[in-house]
């Protein structure tokens, strides 16, 4: 029991290192909203397949590895139905107004001793308040597997009680998120509350029984600042918090030329500068971003390198009522 209760310690160290580490962080939010917000579920009409790979701390032993693969898209006017007129002119009806939006992902994230291994299903309902500006709402269901990488663990006893333990073993662990987004030609605002139901990491007896998932809040924004014909220059934030009132807040600005090139600086305020760089061929997304911690981790590593790329189908009459938007 001493080596468990040791091993629960390095756990919630590991956790409290950096904001949320229970679940991925990623530097590149704006560009593939939808991981930590099912409601942008085929918000902007396009069927959208995008691939992050993000190494934290590069060189550091242990260090956060997170993998994500995800499909998103949206039911648009694809099927018509017939209506007869007074005039005998067959005329096609839209039988859908597009309103709904689905997606999916799978992940892999390892943090130390910790590995998650899951999925996530989303559906969202997409609905206009305004001429220009859509209301979303989101539910998503996930699931993972959960365990400590065996390993990584040295047991001088092999009758040790850790070794039989259901977290060394590896567990299923099911979950949901809710989200809700407003988006508009200039701006965007979003708000998601992630693993809802807590669930429990049933480890060792009952001294541990209270060992669980947090909850994890997320708020983020944007708007568009007209900066000449063809640039814009765009403001963001992004607030995350757990139930532990440990908020953290990544404010930024990104340039955008052209809607084909962008590049951007953000402050993390847990200690850390992130720049961005992007660009768009066709219908070909590929992002970067390097994260230069202030802490003293950053002595011992490479920093932290996020890569991102998508690919987004669907032409002017699939696309959401403004144009151009990436």
């Amino acid at each position: 029991m001493r080596r468990l209760a040791f091993i629960l310690l390095l756990l919630s160290l590991t956790v409290n290192l950096t904001f949320g580490q229970q679940l991925p962080l990623f530097s590149q939010y704006l560009y593939n909203k939808f991981l930590i917000n099912p409601a942008v579920a085929g918000s902007d009409g396009y069927t959208s397949v995008n691939l992050t790979a993000r190494e934290q701390w590069v060189g550091y032993y242990g260090a956060p590895r997170t993998f994500s693969f995800s499909v998103q898209t949206r039911m648009l006017k694809k099927s018509f139905i017939l209506k007869q007129t007074h005039v005998k002119r067959d005329i096609y009806r839209p039988k859908s107004d597009g309103k709904v939006g689905f997606g999916g992902y799978v992940f892999s994230d390892k943090n130390g001793l910790v590995q998650r291994t899951g999925f996530q299903l989303s559906y969202a309902y997409h609905m206009w308040i305004q001429n220009s500006t859509q209301l979303s709402m989101g539910l998503a269901l996930t699931g993972y597997y959960y365990k400590i990488n065996e390993k990584e663990i040295n047991f001088e006893d092999p009758n040790e009680p850790w070794l039989n333990n259901n977290l060394r073993r590896g567990m299923f662990v099911p979950d949901a998120t809710f989200g809700v987004y407003l988006l508009n030609a200039r701006y965007s605002l979003g708000f998601s509350a992630d693993q809802l139901f807590q669930a429990s990491a049933k480890i060792a007896n009952n001294a541990y029984k209270d060992f669980k998932m947090s909850r994890q809040y997320y708020l983020f924004g944007s708007y568009d600042f007209r900066a000449g014909n063809n640039a814009l220059l765009q403001p963001s934030f992004l607030l995350k918090m757990s139930e532990q009132f440990k908020p953290q807040v990544d404010i930024g600005v990104t340039y955008i030329y052209n809607q084909d090139f962008w590049g951007g600086l953000a402050y993390r305020t847990s200690g850390a500068l992130i720049a961005t760089l992007g660009v768009k061929y066709e219908n070909i997304f590929i992002g970067y971003a390097f994260d230069f911690t202030f802490q003293e981790i950053q002595k011992v590593t490479y920093g932290t390198h996020e890569i991102t790329f998508a690919l987004k189908f669907g032409d002017n009459s699939r696309r959401y009522r403004w144009l151009d938007r990436y």
